[in-house]
């Protein structure tokens, strides 16, 4: 190998003072992301799209990833993690009942979409008895990374309604599937929303931020949704108390809310819920993990939006598992609370 030109070459770069290091909001994009998953979705045996938010889109435009959805407004300087006396809130009737509010009158009647019939299949089936997800007209999915490639017309007609995608997870994750995921469901005339992972050890105003750099605003998207839960795969150990998980759970939704216009939802899982959620968040609409009994014997007394009945759905249009989930309610009423979220 021949080195005769090296010399040269870096004495004239220094030179030049040409070979600076990069900084600001490179340093932000060169952070690993974070190891985040929902613990419902296992991690596949095979290959899965691989990226990080710094070769989302070339380097030459890193706005393009970082503020998709336009710059993040920010009217007060810094959040403090309480609710903030006085901050507007959407006046918006809470939606965590049994039976969606009836929308406003209309001057015309507002466009209905097409409600396809249930047809997954189950890797792990559970006899819910009389309480089955059956019996529930609208059934969905959320979908991450872990699922690859989506067919997603032909996932609509295996019964997929609606969708909640994976965005992001703490402070510097984007799911690389997610901007695909989000046009691909819409093209093909699922209502969908996205999802959030939080992540104990940021703050929840920078996990707030991240969130709406990366995921539209748009007018029939579904309510954003937190997503609370143990894992134990995380490399934050942090176990906060109760209160103080509220209180950073208060603070990322109430920016969320005042962003979207949308009260989010609250998703979580048995324990956690058992640990830090009883008898909290009684005017937020939750989405709950259940998947070996019906909600009313795992959440006492909690009343719910969606329900998560399954983590081991098959369905044409996936390779591999996928989480299954209804929505409580009529398809009449579903049917009015999307349209209410749209108007």
């Amino acid at each position: 190998m021949r080195f005769s030109g090296v010399p040269a070459v870096l004495f004239a770069c220094l030179a030049a003072a040409s070979c600076t290091s990069s900084s600001g909001i490179d340093e932000v994009l060169s952070q690993k992301p974070s190891l985040e998953t929902t613990s419902s979705v296992a991690r596949p045996a095979s290959p899965v799209p691989t990226a990080n938010v710094a070769m989302a889109e070339p380097k030459a435009q890193p706005e393009e990833v970082l503020a998709w959805a336009g710059p993040v407004p920010t009217p007060e300087a810094l959040v403090p993690q309480t609710r903030m006396a006085g901050m507007p809130i959407p006046a918006e009737k809470p939606i965590a009942l049994l039976t969606p509010p009836k929308p406003a009158a209309r001057t015309s009647p507002a466009k209905r979409s097409r409600i396809y019939s249930r047809q997954f299949r189950d890797a792990k089936p559970i006899n819910f008895g009389r309480a089955s997800p059956r019996a529930l007209a609208v059934h969905g999915v959320d979908v991450s990374r872990w699922q690859g490639e989506i067919d997603w017309p032909r996932l609509r007609t295996q019964g997929a309604n609606f969708a909640y995608i994976k965005a992001t997870d703490g402070g510097d994750h984007l799911d690389p599937m997610f901007r695909k995921n989000w046009r691909g469901a819409h093209e093909a005339g699922l209502r969908r929303g996205a999802y959030h992972f939080f992540y104990w050890c940021r703050t929840a105003g920078e996990q707030a931020d991240w969130f709406i750099r990366n995921v539209p605003r748009e007018p029939n998207a579904l309510p954003p949704v937190i997503d609370v839960e143990y894992n134990g795969e995380s490399s934050c150990k942090r176990r906060l108390s109760p209160e103080k998980i509220r209180e950073k759970m208060q603070v990322f939704m109430d920016r969320l809310e005042r962003h979207y216009g949308q009260r989010p939802i609250i998703y979580t899982a048995p324990d956690f819920y058992r640990d830090n959620l009883q008898g909290a968040f009684l005017d937020y609409p939750f989405w709950l993990r259940a998947v070996a009994a019906h909600p009313s014997k795992v959440y006492p007394g909690r009343k719910w939006l969606f329900w998560q009945y399954s983590g081991s759905g098959l369905s044409h249009g996936v390779e591999g598992k996928i989480d299954l989930n209804v929505f409580h309610g009529s398809e009449d009423q579903w049917h009015d609370w999307v349209n209410a979220r749209s108007s």
